[in-house]
């Protein structure tokens, strides 16, 4: 098993615009690494916030080692707690969601309220403090209607993307939307393989059929060639929506981990079914035009969404272990949408159920090869795989910051 000083070895060393080397997709010291310095450290994407739209509601995140109640207040603010008992730290919620008025410990029935704060201790003698044994808070806010959290002690500076959030979102009303179907897979491979695949469309024309129908595979549509540049037709939709208060314009954070762009899909295609033709007749957003096309955004290390016209697309990505990764999907229409009525389910999910199992065989296969003695780090297509090229930097740079405390891309 590698350890840091190993890994900051190789990152050092790597070859740019090249896959990495072998052991940063398969070693569980370099899985260890990139938990303890990226996974433990940021913000993640969590959930919906309408996933919990009551009091009460709750929903166990796990995140290696962590795992994470997170749970809407009497006073409708939602919260995030470590998921363990200040008495002997069993823990708290057992299910991976539910609807309680207080959070009871299944031990010794300590109980909580849902800000956390201890109510009841029972026998605990008369110099007991219930104000010092309170659930541990974990950072916690809500973007618009998707919920991050943060493990560390000391969270990083979220302001720029709760801004940019608000803006972009603005159309999209996830606040009063629901989950009309949630899909959660197991892919064999690493985090940064799921996250590779997903940055480029080099492999949708022989892998995504269903996909192809209206996803642009052209990466300057979708803003992933190597400059950020955009194609003629991207310009034409992004200044059609921003003039009816959509932001749509490529934009990127300053260190990459996060981006915007609306890209309009293919043919004048109104959302992603097999006939390119609106999945629900109830959107959830005020788009005065069904063909708006996608608001892609990512987030790294653990999202990139899809913001439809019509409905909602949030993908969340968990390491599991050095090879395996799970992909949780879920598909968010308009509070009031009934199903039979405004949408039909299967219309709504199948091109993504489809393209999420076929990415889980290429994301397996890739790490397949990877694992064989004969792999050696092979070139990004300049053309096709921007994205890549990104994400790479981006992942050693972060990983430079946090063992070293300085980066290498503001050095360059």
């Amino acid at each position: 098993m590698l350890r840091e000083p190993d890994v900051l070895s190789l990152l050092m060393r790597r070859k740019p615009a090249h896959s990495l080397v072998q052991e940063l997709y398969c070693d569980p010291g370099v899985f260890q690494v990139d938990m303890d310095n990226i996974w433990y450290r940021d913000w993640l994407f969590a959930i919906p916030s309408c996933e919990i739209p009551k009091a009460g509601d709750y929903v166990v995140h796990e995140v290696g080692v962590y795992s994470v109640v997170i749970v809407r207040g009497s006073d409708g603010e939602i919260r995030a707690f470590h998921n363990s008992c200040r008495h002997r730290g069993s823990v708290l919620c057992k299910s991976k969601k539910g609807r309680n008025p207080k959070i009871v410990c299944p031990y010794h029935q300590w109980t909580y309220n849902l800000d956390g704060s201890l109510l009841w201790a029972r026998d605990m003698g008369p110099e007991f403090d219930p104000k010092k044994h309170g659930l541990k808070p974990v950072h916690c806010r809500n973007l618009s209607g998707m919920v991050y959290i943060c493990v560390a002690d000391q969270a990083p500076d979220i302001e720029e993307l709760a801004r940019e959030t608000a803006r972009y979102l603005a159309p999209h009303d996830l606040e009063n939307s629901k989950i009309a179907f949630s899909s959660t897979i197991v892919e064999k491979g690493n985090w940064k393989l799921v996250w590779e695949n997903n940055r480029e469309c080099y492999h949708c024309a022989g892998n995504h059929p269903s996909l192809c129908r209206t996803f642009p595979e052209d990466p300057r549509a979708i803003g992933n060639n190597g400059d950020g540049g955009l194609a003629g037709a991207l310009d034409l939709h992004v200044a059609r929506c921003e003039a009816v208060g959509a932001p749509s314009a490529y934009e990127i954070s300053d260190l990459g981990e996060w981006r915007f762009v609306r890209t309009p899909l293919l043919d004048g295609a109104e959302s992603y079914t097999m006939d390119g033709k609106v999945a629900a007749t109830l959107p959830n957003s005020s788009l005065p035009f069904r063909d708006a096309g996608a608001l892609l955004k990512f987030r790294y290390p653990g999202t990139w969404n899809h913001f439809l016209s019509d409905h909602v697309i949030l993908f969340r990505v968990t390491p599991l272990s050095a090879t395996e990764t799970e992909v949780c999907t879920k598909w968010l229409v308009h509070k009031d949408a009934q199903e039979g009525r405004d949408y039909d389910l299967k219309r709504l999910t199948e091109v993504w159920i489809a393209t999420n199992d076929e990415d889980r065989e290429v994301v397996e296969n890739n790490q397949r090869g990877i694992l064989t003695p004969a792999y050696t780090p092979g070139p990004y297509s300049e053309i096709h795989e921007g994205g890549l090229i990104q994400f790479t930097d981006w992942y050693a740079d972060t990983l430079i910051r946090a063992i070293t405390g300085r980066s290498m891309l503001a050095a360059e």
